[in-house]
C-alpha cells in the first residue's frame, strides 16, 4: 500500500492515469468506473493507480471524516460483481489535520479487459472513458501475453531466500548455461533466474517452476506436492496396508531419491533355471519404465491441487496417479500421440538435468520395456477430467498354471494306489514329468522338484517306477532318454527265445 509521504506527493500532482481525486462519497457509478480504468491500465505501464476520496482537484483536502461505513463500502467494490474479472485492490484511510482521506489502490489486472457492468472503462491521460474496439483489442491481445502457465507465475510471498541459491549457481546454472556466457555474466542471481523463468522481477519474488525446482520448503507453498507410497497386501486398496512412505522436497532432490527406492525396494528379481547349468533372472518390474512413469507424473501433475502423486503397490500391480487429466491438446482420443505439457518450464528444467527428453517418446518406451521383460501393457485411464492414472502390471510366472502337476499329495504318501483320488494324482505327476524330460532331456531332479513345488524325494521315487524313463551317462554330464517300453520288453523275450533254441 502507498505510503503518506507518496501521498503527499500525489496531492500534489496533476491528475493523470494513475490518479483520480474526488470530494465524492456516494457516486458509486464513478469510484467504480475509475476501478474499472486503473485495473486496465491502457498505457500498459504496470502501475498501481489511485483513487483518492476527500481532495479537491488542486490537492487541498475537503475535510472528510472516513468511517467504517465508507471503508467498508469502497472495499466492497472489490467482490460485488459489478467490475469483472474481479479487481486486485486494498483500501486504505489516511489521517492529516486537515481531514481524512479515502485511498483505494487498484493494481494492473493480468487478464484485461476489466468491464464494468459490461463496458470496458480506459484513462486517457487524466481522463475516463469507455474503450474504443481498438482500444479492447489492444487490452485483449495484451490478456493473451500474460496468460503464463502456473509454473511461469510469480509464487507471491515468496523470497529469494525461499530459494536454494547455492544449488541453482553451482549445479544447474552450469548445466543450462554454455560456460563461457556463464563466466562473463556480472547480473546479480535475480536477472539471472529471471532469463531462464525462475524469478519475476516486476513482483520480486521467485516463479511457481522455482519454487518446484528449487524451493527449500515447497509444501508451504503447494501443500499437495509429495509422493504418496503405499504398499497393500492383496490386489486391492482394501488390504492391509504393509508399508508406507512420503516423499518431499524440491524435485532437484526429491527425484533421485525416488529412482533409488524404485530400484531398491519396488523392483526385485529372482533366478530361474532353464536348464542344468544355466539361469535366467525375472524381474517384477522393468526398473526404467517406471522411472519413466514417476518422471512424468512430477513434471505433468497439477501442482495446484492437494492431491499428491499416489505410487500404491499391490501383490500383482502398481498404480501411479496424479493430480491433473489431459492437458491442452493432448485428449482421450489422440492419447499418447500428441503430447501437450501443463509446466513447460517445470519440463524444460527436467529435461536439462537428464530426467526426461520431451521427445514424446515416452509412453511408447514404456510398453516396450514392459513387454520386453513379459510384462502386460500398462494400463491408462484418461477418462478422468482430473486426475491421469495408469496401472503396471507384475511379470507373469514363469511356469503356465497348465504345465505344472495335479498331484498334492504329501512326500510321505506312496500315492499308487489304483481306483483311488492318490494313485490318479501320481499318475498325473508322472505324465507331467515326462512331458518335463521330453522338452528338456537335460533337466535334473533339484530343477523338477523345484518347478513343481514337490520334494525331490517325491520326484525320485516318481521316476524310478517309470522303467521307460533311463538316464544315460552319469553325473552331470549324463542325460534323460524315453524309450519304447512295450517294444524293449519284446525284444528281450525273442532275444531269450532264440538262446534257448541254441542250447537245445
Amino acid at each position: 500500500m502507498i505510503t503518506k509521504t507518496e501521498l503527499q506527493d500525489l496531492l500534489q500532482t496533476t491528475e493523470t492515469y494513475r490518479v483520480e481525486r474526488t470530494t465524492s462519497t456516494n457516486d458509486m457509478d464513478k469510484f467504480q468506473e475509475a476501478i474499472c480504468a486503473f485495473a486496465n491500465d491502457l498505457p500498459n505501464s504496470r502501475k498501481k493507480g489511485y483513487l483518492i476520496l476527500g481532495a479537491y482537484d488542486n490537492g487541498t483536502l475537503s475535510g472528510l471524516k472516513v468511517d467504517d461505513a465508507l471503508l467498508k463500502k469502497i472495499a466492497a467494490i472489490r467482490s460485488d460483481g459489478n467490475v469483472l474479472p474481479l479487481p486486485v485492490m486494498s483500501v486504505e484511510r489516511f489521517e492529516f489535520p486537515e481531514g481524512d482521506l479515502l485511498v483505494a489502490e487498484v493494481s494492473p489486472s493480468l487478464l484485461p479487459p476489466v468491464r464494468y457492468r459490461g463496458r470496458t472503462f480506459v484513462r486517457i491521460g487524466p481522463r475516463r472513458d469507455i474503450a474504443t474496439e481498438a482500444e479492447e483489442r489492444i487490452l485483449m491481445e495484451r490478456r493473451t501475453s500474460y496468460m503464463a502457465t502456473f509454473d511461469a507465475m510469480p509464487c507471491l510471498g515468496a523470497t529469494i531466500n525461499d530459494i536454494d541459491t547455492h544449488y541453482i549457481k553451482q549445479e544447474y546454472l552450469p548445466q543450462v548455461i554454455d560456460a563461457e556466457v556463464l563466466s562473463g555474466d556480472q547480473r546479480d542471481i535475480k536477472e539471472q533466474l529471471a532469463a531462464i523463468h525462475l524469478y519475476d522481477l516486476t513482483h520480486d519474488c521467485p516463479t511457481n517452476a522455482a519454487i518446484i525446482l528449487f524451493g527449500k520448503n515447497p509444501r508451504y507453498f503447494f501443500p499437495g506436492f509429495y509422493i504418496q507410497y503405499v504398499r497393500f497386501a492383496g490386489k486391492a486398496i482394501g488390504g492391509a496396508v504393509l508399508n508406507e512412505k512420503r516423499f518431499q522436497g524440491p524435485l532437484y532432490r526429491l527425484l533421485p531419491e525416488m529412482e533409488m527406492f524404485v530400484s531398491n525396494a519396488i523392483i526385485t528379481q529372482r533366478p530361474v533355471s532353464v536348464s542344468l547349468f544355466r539361469e535366467k533372472t525375472v524381474i517384477n518390474y522393468p526398473n526404467n519404465a517406471l522411472r519413466e512413469l514417476l518422471m512424468n507424473a512430477c513434471m505433468h501433475r497439477d501442482y495446484q491441487a492437494n492431491m499428491p502423486v499416489r505410487l500404491y503397490q499391490f501383490e500383482d500391480h502398481i498404480e501411479i496417479m496424479n493430480a491433473g487429466g489431459l492437458y491442452g491438446e493432448a485428449r482421450p482420443e489422440n492419447f499418447p500421440n500428441v503430447n501437450d505439457y501443463r509446466n513447460p518450464i517445470v519440463a524444460e528444467a527436467m529435461k536439462e538435468m537428464k530426467y526426461v527428453n520431451m521427445f514424446n517418446q515416452g509412453i511408447r518406451r514404456v510398453q516396450e520395456m514392459l513387454l520386453e521383460n513379459n510384462n502386460k501393457e500398462a494400463e491408462f485411464d484418461v477418462s478422468k477430467l482430473t486426475v491421469f492414472a495408469v496401472n503396471v502390471f507384475s511379470t507373469v510366472d514363469d511356469v503356465p498354471q497348465s504345465d505344472t502337476p495335479d498331484d498334492t499329495q504329501d512326500d510321505t504318501q506312496d500315492g499308487t494306489q489304483d481306483g483311488t483320488q492318490g494313485g490318479t494324482q501320481s499318475k498325473n505327476l508322472d505324465l507331467w514329468i515326462e512331458e518335463q524330460i521330453k522338452k528338456n532331456p537335460n533337466i535334473t531332479t533339484e530343477e523338477l522338484s523345484k518347478v513343481s513345488g514337490k520334494g525331490i524325494n517325491t520326484i525320485k521315487r516318481h521316476i524310478s517306477k517309470l522303467p521307460h524313463i533311463k538316464y544315460v551317462g552319469s553325473g552331470y554330464s549324463g542325460h534323460w532318454e524315453i524309450i519304447d517300453y512295450k517294444r524293449s520288453k519284446q525284444d528281450a523275450g525273442a532275444a531269450d527265445g532264440k538262446k534257448e533254441g541254441k542250447i537245445n
